[in-house]
């Protein structure tokens, strides 16, 4: 993986103002520790910073063929059959990097060449013969591309922070900002960058820039298509298609590992992935995360039914891997919550954003890639509120449940126009009218199929970009094997009765793993990302919630009510015993979550623009 940035200008400005590209470089140092590299012409110029995986002599980047010039952030899983259709068109090759496969593939296909790739990626290219830009991002949005508008131009990058080198862009958010952070966050829409002329380009689309004109087009989404295979004959299509992504994605020329938290679908990667390593005389190396205090502490729940630890064991050993188990103290947590909102730009999902960062710290002292089970929940229906009648009819977002009381803490002057629940559900409407269906489904199949889109294209970007930037904050690529298109493809028309088979969640998912997995594990109730449960985390939170509330500088009170806050602190969160945001985010890490704004509001010096 990699970090890209670039200025297209039709206003003579880069030459002038190369310094300002070397700033936005440096900003995504972090996310391509290994190589940079520059492309300059009078109206274009492209930054990389590159993390060597594959082939490290033939994938330098920026990368020019002809007329055409690429920045390229991803992995293709299909490098070698679309090199292989391209030779037989009579295109030749320097090497085997995914770069030159894709750039050649533009200057066959063009735009239609996004259909026949495999992967994760956000890229650009620039055509100098016909002043033309274009850029892309792949399928489930697993790789971030930013931009902004500028006079006679367009400047792009993999982060926010590279964008506010620029002198044009302002660190300013409006009420639109105020709205998302206070009643979608850390949710952001799916063409948002929080910032006001910050944009998200979403999954799924391309960009095009020409002549000082933009079109945004979507190239894919969910389609539906009957479904006509039985229980079982579903089980072993799925099995094939995890097994395929999983293998593809083991391909590295770099140390490769798992994340292992002994649930259902990291057990499932963690399996084919050592059974490949064996076939070749070698053994898995695995991760997992733990917290200080947790085996005292912990209480099961609706989410997080049972722990963790004596599951990663059996699983270790029941596939013969190498295994760490990184533990996070308390304070460690509570100090990565600053570095954490950095690595994202904005407040994240807390403590679940801080131990993520410093848990791939860790693992980058040994390794440069791993591979995790994120997004099976999103296109399985592993979380409660797919199943749970109230959860699933709730207006808006089902994980979203403190809504108004959230509005509540808004100050007088803030958003007063503004009807909470409206604003939430025009959000969801938006993805929802996306949603497609056979004249054939049932009610029942209507509301799966959009419960589908709301979490594929909401809460699935939410943990794909907090996997994104605490991994690549220090140089770990990740890869997701279940955001495969092929399997959310597949998945979307699977019928609820077949995905939920036994009436459990997942319950398809676990019927196909039963051939490599324990029965036990492939039938265990869902656990979610760890977190701590150690109350001096709690009691943490609450003394530096304290803290910024005493200071008269205190820039969280300049969107929310301080009184509203200092009841807030008095009844230790009382009017949030419910989640703030899906099954993470409850009582300590609310609190978390407005430290991380305050510190985000200060350290970024963001102008309200009310």
């Amino acid at each position: 993986m990699c970090g890209i940035a670039g200025w297209i200008d039709f206003s003579g400005r880069i030459k002038e103002n190369i310094s300002v590209m070397e700033r936005m470089s440096e900003k995504l140092a972090p996310r391509g520790p290994d190589e940079s590299g520059s492309f300059f012409t009078d109206n274009c110029c492209f930054v990389h910073r590159r993390l060597v995986v594959i082939d490290p002599e033939n994938g330098k980047q920026p990368m020019t063929r002809g007329e055409l010039t690429i920045c390229y952030n991803g992995e293709l899983y299909n490098t070698a059959e679309i090199q292989e259709e391209l030779q037989r068109l009579g295109h030749s090759f320097r090497g085997h990097s995914d770069t030159e496969v894709l750039l050649t593939a533009y200057m066959q296909w063009g735009e239609k060449c996004l259909e026949r790739l495999n992967g994760i990626f956000a890229f650009a290219i620039w055509d100098d013969l016909r002043r033309q830009f274009f850029a892309a991002r792949d399928r489930a949005g697993v790789k971030p591309f930013y931009y902004s508008a500028i006079e006679r131009g367009l400047l792009f990058a993999s982060e926010p922070k590279a964008l506010l080198e620029h002198p044009d862009i302002k660190p300013v958010i409006d009420s639109e900002g105020i709205a998302q952070v206070m009643l979608l966050g850390p949710a952001v829409k799916p063409d948002s960058g929080i910032f006001r002329d910050i944009r998200q380009l979403p999954p799924g689309c391309f960009l095009r820039y020409k002549k000082g004109v933009f079109s945004v087009k979507r190239y894919w989404q969910p389609t539906a298509q009957p479904h006509t295979e039985t229980p079982e004959e579903t089980a072993e299509h799925l099995a094939f298609l995890i097994k395929d992504s999983v293998t593809r994605q083991l391909i590295s020329d770099v140390p490769l590992c798992t994340f292992l938290s002994g649930g259902l679908d990291s057990s499932i990667i963690s399996a084919i992935a050592a059974e490949e390593y064996r076939k070749n005389g070698r053994t898995l190396s695995t991760y997992s995360v733990d917290y200080k205090g947790n085996r005292e502490n912990f209480k099961a729940s609706l989410f997080q039914p049972d722990e963790d630890a004596p599951w990663i064991v059996r699983m270790s050993e029941y596939i013969g891997s190498d295994h760490t188990n990184v533990v996070i103290d308390t304070p460690q947590l509570a100090d990565a919550l600053y570095d954490s909102t950095l690595a994202r730009d904005a407040a994240g999902m807390a403590d679940v954003d801080s131990s993520l960062y410093l848990f791939c710290g860790e693992v980058k002292k040994r390794f440069q890639v791993a591979v995790s089970g994120e997004c099976a929940d999103e296109i399985f229906g592993g979380y409660p509120w797919f199943r749970n009648e109230e959860m699933l009819n709730r207006n808006g977002f089902p994980w979203a449940a403190a809504t108004n009381e959230r509005y509540g803490l808004l100050r007088e002057d803030i958003l007063r126009e503004v009807s909470p629940e409206d604003y939430v559900q025009k959000a969801a409407d938006r993805t929802l009218a996306l949603t497609s269906c056979l004249d054939s489904d049932t009610p029942l199949e209507r509301k799966m199929r959009g419960m589908f889109m709301l979490n594929f294209y909401w809460f699935m970007q939410t943990l794909l970009t907090r996997k994104d930037r605490c991994s690549m904050a220090h140089g770990l690529e990740v890869r997701v094997p279940f955001c495969d298109h092929r399997i959310a493809q597949y998945a979307y028309n699977i019928p609820p009765e077949i995905k939920f088979l036994r009436d459990r969640e997942k319950g398809i998912v676990r019927l196909a793993s039963e051939k490599i997995l324990p029965q036990d594990v492939a039938w265990r109730k869902k656990s979610p990302y760890p977190k701590t449960h150690n109350p001096d985390y709690t009691r943490l939170m609450l003394e530096r919630f304290r803290e910024i509330l005493k200071r008269p500088d205190c820039r969280l009170c300049e969107i929310l009510d301080r009184k509203k806050l200092v009841e807030l602190e008095q009844s230790e969160g009382s009017a949030f015993r419910r989640n703030w945001y899906g099954q993470l985010m409850t009582t300590p890490q609310m609190f978390a979550y407005l430290l991380q704004l305050e510190y985000w509001l200060r350290k970024y010096d963001v102008i309200i623009e009310k």
